[in-house]
């Protein structure tokens, strides 16, 4: 009974903390930082040591949207308009040759019945954040036709998928990671529509889907697709058999089908983008919960074939997490230090390489980063789109703000940055899932115009 009552008592108590304190979030459950954000930033962050508190920090900033004519702060000599809005849910991103923008309004799946206290807990936590809404399980496209900026043509270009996310365009195959399965479907320049059936290319690890999104994107050549597949717990709790192909990034070969591990031990990878200069694949990554408001930071890194970044049993290198058994030192011994912290809890998801997409110094050579923000640190984390200057393939300095003001002077969440893209006209798209908007970042008009 010891044993059951170890990994259940923090969730087993929070659960029945949530509803005695009448709805309220924002209450002192768990720590508080004692280092800043920025000290849990950059090549070097600041680790302290694990605080694993009796009960779990939970600091949920709740979802309430935009205020009518009111839109995130874009940085000096940038600004912000909405490309479309009115969306169900809009995650990720993927824009056409032809200049079509295709966005996923999707959520995470049904889950089986069960999960117990954790699942029930979890399930509360994420509908006060605004993502217990059912998913759209669809891709819209939205297509400016006189470029001003603004979508003036939508159309469901996609549905009756299962939680899609990822998307990618080779030839006229057209991909979508849904939740489940790598999906291939016919694509004709300039449709609105595809009509025709999708055909399943692989499957993909799914089951608890404790982190359910797959994003997929192509090499360079079009030859290989690289999948990504987040884990399905925090730390292992749920047996290292339900982890089987996951916490990885895959590697299909395109003409054989066959799949390959390319990287593993990435807790949750979902941006990737192709570093300009070296060629290099790059991926952001959700780290690990549960030992304090100061860990883990969340990363960027360049992707090593066949490297092991730590999860379960390691993090930021050979930070060994104690809470994992059996313990791994063989696997510990060879974990990579990732590249970049991006701070702790930023649930940092979409990236984009800056020269792709058009802006004025200083956001040019480095990443954009969407940052979703925290729900389980006080005080509050990410909930912003970020630049990070990059020289000779390598990040080179703190990250620069890009959009700001998605919290309210109360803490809540107007919106929350999911994915980010170019939009090939020399504008940023974001999508923003509580907001339900694709914002759109550009050059501000210089003065006397």
């Amino acid at each position: 009974m010891r044993l059951l009552w170890k990994p259940l008592r923090p969730w087993l108590l929070s659960a029945v903390a949530l509803p005695l304190l009448g709805g309220c979030f924002l209450f002192g459950l768990g720590d508080s930082a004692s280092l800043s954000v920025a000290q849990g930033t950059g090549p070097s962050p600041t680790l302290p040591p694990p605080n694993k508190t009796l009960l779990p920090t939970v600091n949920i900033a709740p979802a309430v949207g935009w205020p009518e004519g009111e839109r995130p702060t874009a940085a000096p000599g940038l600004a912000v308009t909405a490309f479309a809005d009115g969306l169900d849910h809009p995650r990720w991103l993927y824009v056409l040759p032809n200049g079509d923008v295709l966005v996923a309004e999707s959520n995470k799946p049904p889950k089986p019945d069960g999960g117990g206290l954790r699942a029930w807990a979890m399930k509360l936590v994420m509908k006060r954040a605004g993502a217990g809404v059912p998913s759209a399980n669809r891709i819209t496209l939205l297509r400016d036709t006189n470029g001003d900026g603004v979508a003036d043509v939508r159309s469901v270009f996609l549905d009756k998928l299962y939680s899609p996310f990822g998307m990618a365009l080779v030839g006229n195959d057209f991909y979508v990671a849904n939740a489940d399965a790598l999906v291939r479907f016919p694509y004709r320049p300039g449709a609105d529509r595809i009509e025709a059936p999708g055909e399943k290319v692989v499957d993909l690890p799914a089951g608890i889907n404790h982190h359910w999104t797959k994003n997929v994107i192509a090499s360079r050549d079009g030859r290989k697709l690289y999948i990504t597949v987040g884990s399905n717990s925090n730390v292992g709790e749920n047996g290292m058999q339900a982890e089987e192909g996951r916490a990885a990034i895959w590697e299909l070969d395109r003409a054989s089908g066959k799949m390959r591990l390319f990287a593993s031990g990435l807790r949750n990878p979902n941006g990737l983008d192709w570093e300009p200069d070296t060629g290099r694949l790059w991926t952001a990554v959700n780290e690990r919960d549960e030992i304090g408001s100061d860990l883990v930071p969340d990363y960027i890194t360049s992707v090593k074939d066949g490297g092991f970044y730590g999860w379960p049993y390691s993090y930021w290198g050979q930070h060994v997490d104690i809470r994992v058994e059996p313990q791994r030192p063989d696997l510990v011994a060879r974990a990579l230090v990732p590249d970049y912290a991006l701070g702790p809890h930023t649930a940092s998801l979409g990236i984009v390489f800056g020269r792709g997409v058009g802006l004025p110094a200083p956001f040019r050579e480095g990443l954009f980063v969407a940052q979703h923000g925290s729900w389980n640190r006080k005080p509050k984390s990410g909930y912003k789109v970020i630049f990070v200057p990059f020289a000779g393939g390598q990040p080179s300095g703190a990250p620069l703000d890009v959009l700001t003001g998605f919290l309210d002077d109360r803490e809540r969440a107007r919106g929350r940055p999911v994915d980010v893209k170019a939009d090939g006209r020399g504008g940023l798209l974001v999508t923003d899932d509580v907001g339900n908007v694709v914002w759109r970042v550009s050059a501000a008009t210089p003065q006397g115009r």
